[in-house]
């Protein structure tokens, strides 16, 4: 089954850590615990957005075990096809070490492993095949610049809409940021492309505006506050809902993207996508863990009773 959004990206175990703060240099600090979650930022949007019943496949790579086929099972369980997903014996499954803090804000290390091992030729023909009118194609930058760029190109060669999550940010040429539609990024990453601290509201728009001349449409999402949003037929900010302390910020961004894309895939307006991207990601942060914390439809519906 080949959905309507194709997600290409990481997948990676997550082992959290709660501390009550990090460590400086040579200081040892105790964690209160350790949990480990099914994360990645590929596999993260691809469960947000089959939770809101989109139809979605993954291509990506794990390692031949046991974190790899944990993560396997854990996409089919949500109605993910994986049947894209390589098992490469070249490198263990990408993991990242999660630092979680009291107030809900999360430090993260990512080792890519098998992540880095996918292929720009290969990846590009399997968006290639996977290609229909209504598709969607949904990259991050946790895979080499090679592979992002090629599948992009790929996408637009077959008439499929490419949303480009820059993060973490890496170089792409400019021909891959045209096609973006939208190019989406937090606050540290539109900070780093336009050369300005993205602290409210104000300078969240002013970064959409100014990104807009590198890419079709742009969705700045300005922390917990909200997100701006710019296309050619207008420009707007979308405050996020209060629904309640933030427990956990971790894969947050990714419960974003997935809301954005699961309404673009319908035919929403960019508006109306950044919105329910900015409820899917409320309910996450107040949540512990990525995938573990995303929200399905009827919880969205709630939450605007």
């Amino acid at each position: 089954m080949a959905g309507n959004l194709i997600v290409v990206g990481s997948a990676n175990q997550d082992y959290v850590l709660a501390v009550d703060a990090l460590p400086t240099g040579g200081e040892t600090r105790l964690a209160h615990s350790l949990r480990r979650f099914p994360g990645g930022k590929g596999a993260n949007q691809a469960v947000a957005a089959a939770r809101l019943g989109a139809q979605v496949a993954i291509v990506g790579a794990v390692g031949d075990d046991d974190d790899g086929a944990l993560l396997i099972r854990e996409l089919r369980a949500e109605g993910v096809d994986t049947s894209e997903i390589e098992i490469t014996s070249a490198d263990r499954t990408g993991l990242a070490v999660v630092s979680l803090l009291p107030a809900g804000e999360s430090a993260q290390t990512v080792v890519p492993g098998a992540n880095h091992t996918l292929s720009a030729a290969r990846t590009a023909h399997v968006v290639s095949r996977l290609a229909t009118p209504d598709a969607i194609l949904v990259v991050q930058a946790e895979i080499p610049a090679d592979v992002v760029t090629a599948v992009v190109r790929a996408a637009s060669q077959s008439a499929v809409r490419s949303v480009v999550n820059l993060s973490p940010v890496i170089d792409l040429d400019e021909d891959v940021l045209r096609h973006a539609d939208p190019l989406v990024v937090h606050g540290v990453e539109a900070a780093a492309l336009t050369g300005f601290a993205i602290d409210g509201r104000e300078r969240a728009e002013e970064a959409a505006a100014a990104l807009l001349r590198i890419a079709r449409s742009v969705v700045v999402v300005a922390d917990r506050d909200g997100a701006a949003w710019a296309d050619d037929g207008g420009s707007g900010y979308v405050l996020s809902p209060r629904v309640g302390p933030a427990v956990d910020t971790t894969g947050a961004g990714d419960a974003f993207v997935g809301g954005l894309v699961t309404l673009l895939a319908e035919g929403a307006s960019l508006k109306e996508a950044v919105r329910v991207g900015a409820e899917v990601g409320a309910v996450a942060m107040s949540r512990v863990g990525a995938q573990a914390s995303y929200p399905y439809r009827r919880d969205i519906r709630q939450l605007r009773r």
